[in-house]
């Protein structure tokens, strides 16, 4: 596009902006288009609209100049820790240090990378070339079970169903100060941080719905070991809610204490355990992952401080 592209809508059908674009492969991808939007390089009848944006008969998409480059993401040989495996679907007991997919500079040595060698590049493409299969993510830093969707009905399945809520994500997270209390919920929305655009926060405004469900598991002088379920995807939320009550996720750079009094170089946050309905089976199948060796370390440093105080 050299200049301002104006493509007019002549029906009544309804559907979202981001939806219509991708429907007609003007750009690569529906996740290149939300964010093209959101940026405000595609308007409506020149204004600014959401992704969800429901297109009206004689309604003008404004299509500004941009020059779209689709990355092309390689395949690499990097060693996966593989807990199932399926036609349809691979959960992976993801490491520390190693981001979900592509962003920004860094295409090179993600999941993604990966996954694309081991699945001889078959997975699922809704979220196009940077994200093939990817239906949920975890942190850098933080460890554990990951879903990824070989095609697209199983992408849509496991989506819907973290959308409605029928997903069982389970977290281990070591945290500084002993938590009095045996179960708890935090129910706290989470936004951008107006302080810090690259960090999440506990905000009223441009927020969404966060909930955290929470239970002690051990106690240690100082430190409390949780299960966090989470009943919400937000960006950053266990690490968010656990701060915002004041109980940071030990080693956590953003979210916890400058000074990390104990050996461990990252939050100390493990998805242990995932459950869903497989997508063709229907079938309940749950899976776990044990704990790393930098936590499991740092527990029994724990528990063996602990046992010398008595």
């Amino acid at each position: 596009m050299n200049k301002e592209k104006i493509v007019s809508i002549t029906s009544n059908d309804k559907m979202r902006i981001d939806h219509y674009l991708n429907k007609e492969k003007i750009y690569p991808s529906r996740s290149q288009i939300q964010n093209l939007i959101t940026q405000g390089q595609i308007k409506v009848n020149s204004v600014h609209v959401k992704p969800s944006y429901i297109l009206k008969n004689g309604d003008k998409i404004n299509l500004y100049p941009i020059e779209i480059k689709e990355l092309k993401i390689d395949a690499e040989n990097i060693p996966l820790d593989i807990i199932h495996e399926d036609n349809h679907l691979i959960v992976i007991n993801k490491p520390a240090n190693m981001i979900v997919h592509p962003v920004g500079r860094i295409c090179s040595k993600t999941l993604v990378n990966a996954v694309l060698f081991h699945c001889k590049g078959s997975l699922s493409g809704i979220n196009g070339t940077i994200r093939p299969g990817i239906v949920h993510r975890l942190d850098k830093n933080t460890t554990g079970l990951i879903v990824i969707a070989k095609n697209d009905t199983a992408h849509l399945s496991l989506s819907k169903q973290i959308a409605d809520r029928k997903v069982t994500k389970k977290y281990l997270a070591l945290v500084r100060g002993e938590v009095e209390e045996n179960f708890g919920t935090i129910d706290a929305p989470i936004g951008r941080s107006i302080k810090n655009r690259k960090k999440m926060a506990v905000i009223e405004q441009n927020s969404k719905e966060a909930i955290s469900n929470f239970k002690v598991v051990r106690r240690f002088s100082n430190y409390t070991l949780l299960e966090v379920t989470i009943l919400t995807g937000r960006t950053h939320q266990i690490r968010v809610h656990l701060a915002y009550i004041g109980f940071p996720v030990v080693g956590d750079p953003d979210y916890g204490h400058r000074r990390n009094e104990l050996d461990i170089n990252r939050q100390a946050l493990h998805a242990y355990i995932l459950g869903f309905n497989h997508p063709f089976s229907k079938k309940y199948i749950e899976f776990k992952a044990p704990l790393p060796k930098d936590m499991e370390d740092l527990i029994k440093s724990l528990k063996e401080k602990k046992n010398k105080s008595r």
